[in-house]
Parts: structure tokens; sequence; C-alpha cells
């Protein structure tokens, strides 16, 4: 039982900053803000990779949040000159 409420608090504790990172990310992409989508959509990416990884969210709902994220943005998270001519 001790366990368990250790597991229960940590994965409460991940959860609640995982939604406040992707509420702030959500909005800065609607009001079209670079300089805080740049801070924050990595930041976001990040924490949810470790969320996957501590079991917390599972992996494929990790992948699905982080594509629609990039997806509002506009585009993949990378610089557009590291795109090859294959890729185009």
């Amino acid at each position: 039982m001790r366990q368990a409420d250790k597991r229960r608090q940590r994965n409460a504790a991940v959860k609640s900053r995982l939604r406040t990172l992707l509420k702030r990310t959500r909005a800065a992409i609607e009001a079209k803000d670079e300089a805080q989508i740049a801070q924050l959509l990595p930041q976001t990416i990040s924490y949810l990779d470790k969320a996957a990884t501590k079991g917390v969210i599972h992996w494929r709902n990790a992948a699905r949040r982080k594509s629609e994220l990039t997806r509002k943005r506009g585009g993949s998270a990378r610089p557009a000159a590291t795109v090859s001519q294959s890729e185009q």
C-alpha cells in the first residue's frame, strides 16, 4: 500500500505538470507567439517522453500528443535548413 501511494502521488504530480505544459504550449501556438513556442515546445516534448518512460502515460499517447503539437505549430520541430531534398 505504501508503494502504491508513493506511485500515485508521483504520477499525479507528473500528470499535473504535463497538463500545465500542454495548456501553455497550446495557448502559445494559438496566439502565434514564436518566442514562447520555441521555449515551450521542446520542453513539453521532453516531458512527454519522460512521462512515457516512467509509465505515467502510454508511449503512444505521448507520440500522439507530440505529433498534435508539431502539426498545430505548422511543421516539424527541426529547422527548415536540415530538411533534405528527398523529404521535400
